[in-house]
């Protein structure tokens, strides 16, 4: 005998069928928009309806700025980073903790952002070409909370990191990585010291392609008890053979050595090719002549443009 009608499936009831978003609590659809990231809500979020633009607008949604999710370098030209950042800036009255200027950084917005709130916990300046030694100088002594500080493969010197370890005595994450270049060996302990003398309380260190030798790491482990994690990737400088390798291996939880693998690193680290061989035919012993670029060395771009200080809700961040 066939099945009978009443094993099929039931009808989808009205209710089901018009549900509406607008129902959905205010802090499920913060959570969600959260998600999304300040470009879509500034240009498609917000402008669907008030209720929407309402939430938009609630200094909560924005503790955190991340314009950092723009992976074509064309997107980041269509927009006014700078000024869009400003904008959410001016939402977060005051509540601000957590921002990323990676690429666009540059001093008057760093001042900008630190003239609004001095509760900033998480800054990343990477890849920041136009943030200077003035500029970081400048600002931070408005960065007494700060706990993880990201400054990679910026055109700052060990005066910035001194700085920075006067001022934020509760740092507890620094990023400090450089590009690494094929050329003759230079050496230098100036950051690591400035490193070890200024940031007792660092938790977790990154200093890939850094010039510190065995003196330099040495001075780290004497005066930041608290390492758990430290990553040395592409530091050809250092030696971690005899006492200075086991201290190493046992003090620290997490370790990167020299030759580990960068392919989780989201930059350039690797030694370019220049024709003359692989790193691993030339220096078979681990000794290399491996150099880092300062930056007189290189020509870098800045992806940020002009805008106003002040802009309305409905402003267009379209760069021109």
């Amino acid at each position: 005998m066939a099945a009978s009608s009443s094993n099929s499936n039931p009808p989808i009831s009205s209710e089901t069928q018009t549900r509406n978003w607008l129902d959905l609590p205010h802090d499920v659809m913060s959570t969600i928009f959260l998600k999304l990231g300040p470009i879509e809500i500034f240009n498609s979020v917000q402008l669907v309806c008030s209720l929407w633009r309402k939430i938009c607008k609630d200094p909560l949604m924005w503790r955190k700025i991340d314009l950092n999710h723009l992976s074509d370098i064309h997107d980041m030209n269509y927009y006014d980073l700078e000024g869009m950042c400003r904008h959410a800036i001016d939402r977060s009255c005051g509540q601000l903790v957590d921002i990323n200027l990676e690429y666009f950084g540059t001093d008057e917005l760093l001042k900008y952002i630190t003239d609004s709130t001095c509760n900033l916990r998480h800054l990343r300046l990477a890849c920041c070409y136009s943030i200077s030694d003035e500029g970081l100088n400048g600002v931070a002594a408005k960065l007494p909370m700060l706990e993880e500080f990201d400054s990679s493969h910026c055109q700052l010197s060990k005066d910035s990191l001194e700085a920075i370890g006067r001022f934020c005595p509760h740092l507890k994450s620094f990023k400090f990585n450089s590009q690494v270049f094929r050329h003759l060996c230079v050496e230098s302990d100036d950051e690591a010291f400035a490193i070890a003398e200024t940031m007792p309380g660092l938790r977790h260190l990154q200093l890939i392609g850094n010039k510190l030798t065995n003196d330099g790491l040495l001075a780290i482990m004497d005066k930041c008890p608290h390492l758990e994690s430290l990553d040395l990737r592409r530091c050809f400088n250092i030696n971690l053979g005899g006492c200075l390798g086991k201290r190493c291996a046992e003090q620290i939880k997490h370790l990167r050595l020299p030759s580990d693998p960068t392919d989780d690193y989201p930059f350039q680290a690797e030694v370019e090719d220049d024709g003359y061989g692989s790193y691993d035919e030339d220096y078979p012993s681990g000794i290399s002549d491996i150099d880092f670029l300062s930056e007189d060395d290189y020509d870098y771009y800045v992806f940020s443009g002009e805008s106003e200080n002040e802009f309305s809700d409905d402003v267009d961040f379209h760069s021109e």
